[in-house]
């Protein structure tokens, strides 16, 4: 395992580059978990498992007050003409512009969208244009360009061309063969007696699940991607948390993007894992919160959360942000209230550039206050 040091802005932080092996080659030494992901004390309440979202958004209250910056990597520095692009910039235009064949091929074959054909073509026109003029200038919108930015401008070209959610079909597949897993996924994992080795599997799992693209009292953990990951990774995860004892909050996109899951596609997946009695695999969901993020993007400002979010993360002690586009690429140096944890694979070259690893290696960063 690779460690890198970063610069500690609360009493102690650590990153953890694991690299990307076959899981049964992993050996218990891979992967580095704190002694205090144990439950402190169980919640005498319960909360309904779903919340309606609302559009307006607020603050995320756990953010440390000072200097909040989402994205994680600089792409420019003060010193730089605000109108002649750097070559950071222009790796990620070129990134963003890569998959744009990728998002064509689904959007053309979105069978709620009238002329969807024609509309992807349009769509393809439009971004490459977009993307195109940030070369010319990066200056053009008045302001620095950033991932949030550049993923805000592809969603937006998308909706006012009538696609709402293109990687429907993926996601409903994924999510079919992930649910018809998830069984045998935690009856493997409730057999390992030694509870270390029962939360590295999981953590294990998470990272397995992610590559499709621990126990406080209260956790809130920003979730990503739909089929194995949330399904064999995150709830497996989320459903060791509350047989602890934990309650726990899952915070999910109020609008599609990508393949991430979303705070409706939650609730209905979690709906059909649960038993007659309501439980999960024998666990009681009755301290399991699922709540909307208020997010639409596949990367996340925590300046701008769902009310509902922020008002049940006012008591949490611990938080994770899961997935390369919410833990690494935003969020990575994010100082919170309470410890937190940032859990992702490394899935872009120009990530793996920043961080001085490889594809596919694992990260996990703990801070604890």
């Amino acid at each position: 395992m690779g460690i890198v040091s970063v610069s500690p802005t609360q009493t102690h932080t650590q990153l953890y580059l694991v690299p990307h092996y076959p899981l049964s080659n992993l050996s218990a030494s891979s992967l580095t978990l704190s002694t205090k992901f144990q439950s402190k004390q169980h919640y005498g309440h319960s909360k309904s498992l779903a919340m309606e979202s609302s559009s307006q958004l607020v603050p995320f209250p756990l953010l440390m007050n000072g200097n909040y910056t989402a994205c994680t990597i600089p792409w420019r520095f003060p010193s730089d003409d605000p109108h002649i692009l750097t070559p950071t910039e222009l790796s990620w235009i070129n990134l963003l512009h890569k998959t744009i064949p990728t998002y064509k091929k689904h959007a053309e074959s979105d069978t709620s969208v009238p002329d969807a054909a024609n509309k992807a073509d349009i769509f393809c026109q439009r971004y490459s244009r977009i993307l195109e003029d940030f070369k010319k200038d990066p200056g053009s919108q008045g302001g620095p360009l950033d991932i949030l930015l550049l993923c805000r401008l592809r969603e937006q070209v998308l909706r006012e061309l009538g696609f709402t959610d293109i990687f429907k079909k993926i996601k409903d597949v994924e999510n079919a063969n992930a649910i018809s897993l998830f069984e045998n996924v935690v009856q493997l994992n409730d057999v390992i007696e030694e509870e270390g080795e029962r939360l590295e599997n999981l953590v294990r799992g998470i990272f397995a699940g992610n590559i499709f693209d621990l126990g406080a009292t209260q956790v809130i953990i920003f979730v990503d991607n739909s089929g194995a990951d949330i399904i064999l990774g995150i709830l497996p995860f989320a459903r060791e948390l509350l047989r602890r004892g934990s309650q726990v909050i899952l915070a999910a996109n109020d609008l599609p993007s990508i393949n991430d899951v979303t705070y409706s596609e939650l609730i209905e997946i979690v709906s059909k894992l649960k038993d007659e009695d309501g439980c999960l695999m024998g666990v009681s969901t009755s301290n399991l919160l699922i709540v909307s993020s208020g997010n639409d993007l596949p990367v996340i400002d925590l300046t701008g959360v769902s009310q509902e979010l922020a008002y049940h993360a006012n008591d949490a002690d611990f938080v994770i942000l899961e997935g390369m586009g919410r833990g690494i690429e935003t969020n990575l140096y994010a100082q919170f209230k309470c410890d937190s944890l940032k859990i992702a694979m490394v899935k872009h070259v120009e990530v793996a550039e920043f961080l001085g690893s490889r594809l596919y290696d694992c990260v996990i960063k703990y801070d604890e206050v």
